[in-house]
């Protein structure tokens, strides 16, 4: 008995110490990069842990350096808030609206439409970036918001989600919403959307997280100054920029924040909407 004690407890503590492990290489590189864009120049890279602290990468940031040249970064900062705020809102909306036609009504060819959702999940997209960098050239979008906006106003892993979980709500409210005379819409925002709300958060997120790190499509879409994603600016840090570390991790902890305080403040909801969607 106290043997089988003594192994219990020998193999709850090797858990602890490969949880322990696994955590710190988690954070770890986040950790490295907050510390070494408050770090003095002369321990930038130099030290694993730095002793020496200041906001000089950030104010050199924010200045141009030396070639006094600022950068827009509270611009850019905006700019992708715009972007990726107007762009999840629309892949919402459209998703929801696609799903509920997917799983909810019957019409000719609805098989065909899932199969091409279900072949377009798995097609590679950067296959399609020529030619939609063509059609957004020839409709006059190039170096527009719209340009980073319209062409991503349409999630494929969010239809895939929402036809999955509008099926497995009974069509016993429909029929019982349209007895009461509400139209398909009503019956979208009234009834499935509020059943849905756990899975929204899901979606919502993951969607929002996405476009906020997305660079290759805002990259060659954009080119005025004024315009650029925080993404596009910091990458393109990599050629003045490359010899300065320092402003380099400043300038990544200002693009990770915002998705970091995002899981802060919402993870108990991401957590319970995942729990619920596997269910």
């Amino acid at each position: 008995m106290v043997g089988s004690k003594h192994n219990r407890k020998s193999r709850l503590i090797i858990r602890y110490i490969f949880a322990t492990i696994l955590l710190v290489l988690l954070v770890f590189p986040y950790l490295y990069m907050i510390l070494h864009s408050f770090a003095d120049w002369s321990q930038v890279d130099r030290k694993l842990i730095p002793t020496k602290y200041s906001a000089h990468s950030y104010s050199w940031l924010f200045s141009g350096g030396e070639a006094g040249v600022p950068r827009p970064w509270l611009n850019s900062f905006f700019n992708s808030i715009i972007v990726s705020i107007s762009s999840t809102f629309l892949m919402m909306f459209f998703g929801i609206m696609v799903s509920y036609a997917l799983a909810k009504i019957a019409f000719r060819g609805k098989s065909i439409i899932n199969n091409m959702v279900l072949f377009q999940m798995f097609f590679p997209a950067i296959i399609l970036l020529i030619p939609n960098f063509l059609v957004v050239q020839k409709v006059g979008l190039y170096d527009t918001y719209w340009a980073m906006i319209i062409p991503k106003a349409m999630s494929l892993w969010a239809v895939f989600m929402y036809t999955n979980f509008f099926k497995a709500i009974p069509t016993t409210f429909i029929e019982s919403a349209k007895l009461d005379g509400a139209t398909e819409f009503q019956i979208l925002y009234k009834i499935m959307v509020p059943m849905a709300k756990s899975i929204t958060t899901v979606i919502f997120l993951f969607l929002l997280m996405e476009r906020w790190t997305e660079l290759l499509w805002d990259m060659i879409v954009v080119q005025s100054d004024n315009k650029l994603t925080l993404n596009v600016l910091l990458s393109q840090m990599f050629g003045p920029y490359a010899g300065y570390p320092g402003p380099m991790y400043a300038a990544s902890v200002l693009l990770t924040m915002p998705i970091i305080l995002i899981f802060i403040i919402f993870g108990k909801k991401l957590k319970e909407g995942m729990q619920f969607s596997l269910k």
